[in-house]
Order: structure tokens, then C-alpha cells, then sequence
């Protein structure tokens, strides 16, 4: 019985972020609620079953202690926060997420479930970006809720498309990882190619710029962790089946912006379907090939490669952002794929009404929730906003300087604990790390801390990477 519960148990924690993404990713209370309720029973149900409790590795404390000091200077800042209501949300969102951190923490210590989190997270990823792409391909016998504001571009189920982006992303990253790790079985292996390419095409129709870069980030960060032929070839497969099914389906506006009527949108999605196919098809059998004609050797990296491609990264985005801002934001964004040839955002004055709200008030801040309330006093044009999009901006702004020191001791945590286990054993970490890699680069772009569907791939992700870093598993 025992083993029965605790397998349920892991079973919850590893699906739960794709069942939640069909509630409005938990971006609302009711959905959150009961995620946050199955979160922490699943921390009381490990406590009283587990003999051994949370890992006492400082960087696992730090991780958790970080999180967890979060939500309580979150759930504080009621006191001062301008919309209390706002303020209870945002702390009640952090305590779900401190409970799957937790949940993680004492679930995941077997190496059976160990091995089970990246297929599992990365099936995840694929159930609920199929389905957004379900609709585009079969739109005679599938129809789904649209916003206005998407103009087009993949929302459902999240109901937000850069999200969906990410989401796509993390899959693919997952999936290479997969296909490259020579420890796995041939099927899943060859399962993860075949996932690559929906995925790709799930971020391609995303048209989220910052969810693109997300994805070389990630691609790039597992190609240093993980330095072998094998992992390059996977990559290369992976990267090319999303390329060839965004290319595919690319021509038709039926199925990239859901325009035209309703005749045309049923054969250009047959036509995508039938591409798609044949691209899954293809992009298998030349990863079964290119496994038989070469054998995996490792590839020789120059001294320091994870600190250059960490700057390389970091100078990229900083070089986009200063581009970017410097592009008028107060007429309409383009859409489409067009998006791709720009650096327009709104969110650069987003990021300003954020940096004005910390500095009138820079130790405590504005409040949770407070940025909404200063980004319709001090807006430069008319446009409904909720949140920073910039995860850390935010923070800033609305937790002040005690907040952010909080959000980096959970984030310097996980960043502690995967250089250890990628020293340790470098074939195990790579995918969570690259996995929370990509969460971590994008999350400075967006609003993916209030996507709990998205959020939660993440900790789930930083939560192994935590128990990697004390070393062998311990069966539970």
C-alpha cells in the first residue's frame, strides 16, 4: 500500500503542471486553489511515509528557504500593497509553488523516479501543445476559445501565447536531451524525436521571439553539459524536425494566424497534418541512421565553455533589449510571423513604470500587485497591463530590495545545486539544467511566474537538480 501511495504520489506531482494547463494554465484562484491543496498533501503524505526528510544540502536550504521567505514577505506586503486582494493571490500562488518544491524535494529521491521526470515532464509539454495545434490541423472537428488580442497566434489551452511558447520550448529541450542521452531506451529515444517536431511547430506558431531564445539557450546549455557527438546529433534532429514542420505549415495563414474561411482552413490544415506526418517520419529515420553510421565520442569544448556561453548569451539579450527599446511601442505590434523580424515590445515601458514604482519605494516596495496600480497612473499609452512582464522588475517593484534578495537566494539555490551535480554526474543533470535553463532565460522577459502550469515544469526541474546535488540516489 505504501508503495502504492507514494507512486501515486510522484505520478500527481510529474502530470499535475498538464492537467493544471487546461485550467488557464492556474492562472485564476479557483484552479491555483486546488493545486495548491494537492501540492501540500502531497508534502504531508511523503512526510508521514518517507523515512528520510528534506535534504539539509545548503543549497537545497537555500532554495527552499528563499522560496518560502518569498511568499511570506509576499503574503506581508498585504499590509502595505495597495490592492490587498491582488497581494493574497500573489502569496497564494507562492505558497503553491513552495509546496511543489517541497513535494519534489522528498518525492523524488529514488532513482527510478528520477529517471521518470524528464519523459514524463516532456509528454507533458507535447498533451498540451498537441492540443493547441489541434485545432489549426483538424479545424472542422476542433473548436476552441480565441482572444482578440492573440491576434491568431497559439494561446489554448494557457490562453497566453508567449507561455505556450515557453512550454513548447522546455519540450523540445527536453526531447533533445532525450534523444541524446545514450542511457535511454531506443524507443523513447526515437519517441522524443518524433515529439520535436509538433513541439517546434507549437513554438514556431507561439511567434514569441523571447520563447525562441529561451530554446538556443537551453540547446546551447546542454551542449555544454552534456559534450558528446551524440547529444550534438540529437540536437541537430531535433532542431531541424521543428524547423521543417514550422517551414510546412508556414504558407498557410488557415493554420498560423486561424485566417480565411472555413473550407480553406480545413484543407491547409489536412495539408500541415500531412506534412507534419512526413516530417516525423523523415526526421526518425534519419536519427536511426545517423545512430548506426557514428558512434558517440566527446566533443572538446575550450576551457571555460560554460562561463563564455553564458556571457555570449547574456550579451545577446542585453544587445536586443538596448535595440528593441529604442523602437516606438505605442503603435500596434506586429503580428504573425512578422514579429519575428522585429524587436518591438511593449514591455520596455512596462519595465520603466516598474523601475518607477522602485524607486518610491526601493527596500519594501509597492506592494504585490502594485505594479498594476502605478502602470495605470503612469502609462505612456492607453493598454490594459496586469503585470511587468519581467519577473525580476516586478519583484523589484513590488517587493523591493528584501524581495529580490529572496527570489536569488531560491534562484542561486538551484544555481549552486547544478553546477554540483553537473560535476558529479554531468549525463544525469544535463537535462534538468538545461530544462531549468530555459525557464530561468525567459523568465526575466515575461510573466511566466503567474502561469502556474509553467512555473511548476520549472521547480519540478529545480527540485531534482537540488536531490542530484547531494549525489546517489537513495531508494525511498
Amino acid at each position: 500500500m505504501k508503495a502504492w501511495l507514494l507512486g501515486g504520489a510522484r505520478a500527481t506531482l510529474l502530470i499535475g503542471p498538464g492537467v493544471l494547463a487546461f485550467w488557464t494554465g492556474g492562472y485564476f484562484d479557483g484552479p491555483r486553489d486546488v493545486a495548491g491543496v494537492v501540492a501540500w498533501a502531497l508534502v504531508a503524505l511523503a512526510l508521514l511515509t518517507l523515512p528520510r526528510r528534506l535534504p539539509r544540502n545548503r543549497a537545497a536550504l537555500a532554495g527552499l528557504a528563499g522560496l518560502a521567505l518569498l511568499a511570506g514577505w509576499t503574503l506581508a506586503s498585504i499590509a502595505w500593497a495597495p490592492i490587498a486582494g491582488s497581494a493574497y493571490h500573489a502569496g497564494q500562488r507562492l505558497v503553491l509553488y513552495v509546496g511543489a518544491l517541497a513535494a519534489a524535494l522528498l518525492l523524488l529521491r529514488t532513482e527510478a523516479s528520477r529517471r521518470a521526470v524528464e519523459p514524463v515532464l516532456a509528454a507533458g509539454t507535447l498533451v498540451v501543445i498537441g492540443y493547441g495545434i489541434s485545432e489549426r490541423l483538424l479545424p472542422g472537428l476542433l473548436h476552441f476559445s480565441r482572444s482578440v488580442t492573440a491576434e491568431g497566434r497559439l494561446e489554448q489551452p494557457l490562453t497566453y501565447w508567449n507561455a505556450m511558447g515557453e512550454l513548447a520550448a522546455i519540450g523540445v529541450v527536453l526531447c533533445a536531451r532525450l534523444a541524446g542521452d545514450n542511457s535511454r531506451d531506443a524507443r523513447l529515444r526515437l519517441a522524443a524525436i518524433a515529439a520535436s517536431a509538433p513541439l517546434g511547430l507549437g513554438l514556431y506558431l507561439s511567434f514569441s521571439r523571447g520563447a525562441l531564445f529561451a530554446c538556443a539557450t537551453g540547446l546551447l546549455a546542454l551542449i555544454v553539459l552534456a559534450p558528446q557527438t551524440e547529444q550534438l546529433r540529437a540536437i541537430a534532429v531535433t532542431v531541424a524536425a521543428g524547423v521543417l514542420a514550422s517551414a510546412g505549415a508556414s504558407p498557410f495563414s488557415g493554420v498560423t494566424a486561424l485566417l480565411g474561411s472555413q473550407s480553406t482552413r480545413e484543407r491547409q490544415g489536412a495539408i500541415t497534418l500531412i506534412l507534419l506526418a512526413v516530417v516525423i517520419a523523415v526526421s526518425c529515420l534519419a536519427y536511426q541512421r545517423l545512430q548506426r553510421e557514428e558512434r558517440s565520442r566527446p566533443i572538446r569544448l575550450p576551457a571555460h565553455a560554460p562561463l563564455i556561453a553564458t556571457a555570449v548569451v547574456c550579451a545577446g539579450l542585453a544587445v536586443a533589449i538596448v535595440v528593441g527599446a529604442k523602437e516606438r511601442a505605442a503603435r500596434p505590434l506586429a503580428a504573425g510571423a512578422s514579429r519575428y523580424t522585429s524587436l518591438e515590445s511593449n514591455r520596455y515601458a512596462y519595465w520603466r513604470v516598474a523601475l518607477r514604482a522602485f524607486e518610491d519605494e526601493p527596500v519594501r516596495g509597492v506592494g504585490a500587485g502594485g505594479w498594476a496600480v502605478y502602470w495605470l497612473r503612469y502609462r505612456p499609452f492607453a493598454e490594459y497591463a496586469q503585470d511587468a512582464h519581467s519577473l525580476p522588475l516586478q519583484t523589484l517593484a513590488e517587493l523591493g530590495l528584501v524581495g529580490v534578495a529572496f527570489l536569488l537566494t531560491f534562484f542561486g539555490g538551484i544555481a549552486v545545486a547544478a553546477v554540483r551535480a553537473a560535476r558529479a554526474a554531468p549525463a544525469v543533470a544535463a537535462g534538468p539544467a538545461a530544462g531549468f535553463i530555459v525557464y530561468a532565460a525567459h523568465a526575466p522577459l515575461d510573466w511566466d511566474w503567474q502561469m502556474p502550469a509553467l512555473t511548476l515544469v520549472a521547480l519540478v526541474l529545480g527540485g531534482l537538480l537540488l536531490i542530484l546535488a547531494e549525489g546517489p540516489a537513495r531508494v525511498a
